[in-house]
């Protein structure tokens, strides 16, 4: 017998005053704040100190029969020799345990040249794990094709790939790994981030209200030397005592601290059930009703007698009964004050899963009583 599970939401929207929640006492409820007092520091960034990508290719060795078997290997293996003055025959390199990896790092603002950064490092051919190999010194380049730092050292591999006879067993991604401080950096990248008296600072996460708070509060420390440019920027004037000493002052900006705003959204993930709500979410006036409603099909062989002109024959068909059964199901009501907080506290009340939850949002969503934007993952 084959079961299908259905599940019905029915949300209606009904005027403030018909309808009330019994079970809900919204007394007991904080719901003015939002979002928490942080520093500017924590949602901004300086104008023109950035970071950069990196990205090389390299040669890893030392491994334990697990490298790759391709041409490209046995190509750059023999570009590497040459460069030593030696000249290799393609027929007598042996690549089994050499890898050709792709090298990937980020360059931080403000580094300056001998100063390490991380390296990760990943497989480009059919190597099966880079356990216990090291990266020979391989160039990292930016956009620009510039050399920006060289990397080197023994790879860290969260992960082992073993095999004996048929059998074979793997944890994790042996064919990733990381040097730790592996590369050098070699050039620095000016961060030009104050220019003719004038610094700006860049927000995360733009939004207009957060945007001027941010102004507000440098104007009430050094008075009107600051205004939002747009949704992302703010620029500031350095008061003249900071002229020389741009540094100190973004020391202290950086202290300050205001109430960020945020846009009301609800973001569902349904790969995962993963459901996201943001406090100013706000709802109509709702009823949700929630109930489950099984269907159960089955077939069962009927005999049939099938009379022609010459015999008699029974044959057999399937006979194909469907029953339904429906679990209690039970409705509440939200008035329109009611925020994303009320709206969890009434679904877990229902004993909703977080993938009954993202239906049911999506259902309030399409009857127009969701004020906020549903993000779908």
């Amino acid at each position: 017998m084959r079961k299908f599970a259905l599940i019905i939401f029915a949300v209606m929207i009904f005027s403030g005053e018909s309808l009330a929640a019994p079970s809900m006492n919204l007394q007991d409820l904080d719901f003015n704040r939002v979002n928490p007092i942080v520093r500017i520091k924590d949602i901004t960034e300086v104008e023109g100190a950035r970071e950069n990508q990196l990205t090389g290719v390299g040669l890893v060795t030392g491994l334990p029969g697990t490298g790759d078997n391709s041409n490209m290997t046995t190509q750059m293996m023999r570009n590497m020799m040459r460069n030593f003055g030696v000249t290799l025959d393609a027929r007598s390199v042996r690549t089994r345990n050499i890898a050709v990896v792709s090298l990937t790092a980020t360059l931080p603002p403000y580094a300056r040249p001998g100063q390490a950064i991380d390296v990760n490092v990943s497989t480009m051919g059919n190597a099966s794990s880079l356990q216990g190999g090291v990266l020979l010194q391989a160039p990292l380049r930016a956009a620009d094709g510039k050399v920006y730092a060289v990397a080197q050292g023994p790879l860290l591999v969260g992960g082992f790939n073993t095999q004996s006879g048929g059998n074979s067993r793997t944890k994790n991604v042996p064919t990733v790994g990381r040097i730790p401080g592996g590369a050098l950096v070699e050039r620095e990248v000016p961060s030009d981030y104050y220019m003719g008296g004038q610094v700006a600072l860049l927000l995360r996460n733009p939004d207009f209200t957060t945007a001027q708070r941010i102004s507000d509060a440098i104007n009430r420390q050094f008075g009107a030397i600051s205004k939002p440019a747009d949704a992302g920027r703010v620029e500031i004037f350095l008061p003249g005592n900071y002229v020389a000493a741009p540094t100190a002052f973004l020391a202290y900006v950086e202290k300050l601290e205001i109430e960020p705003d945020t846009g009301a959204k609800v973001a569902v993930n349904e790969r995962t059930g993963t459901v996201v709500l943001g406090g100013n979410v706000k709802i109509s006036s709702v009823a949700v009703a929630h109930g489950n409603l099984t269907v159960s099909v089955g077939e069962s062989p009927v005999a049939i007698q099938n009379e022609n002109e010459n015999e008699r024959q029974v044959v057999f068909q399937n006979r194909t009964d469907i029953t339904t059964e429906e679990d209690g199901s039970s409705m509440v009501a939200m008035p329109a004050t009611s925020t994303v907080r009320d709206m969890v506290r009434v679904l877990n009340s229902l004993g909703s899963s977080p993938r009954d939850i993202i239906e049911i949002l999506q259902t309030i969503e399409k009857a127009g009583a969701l004020h906020g934007e549903l993000v779908t993952m």
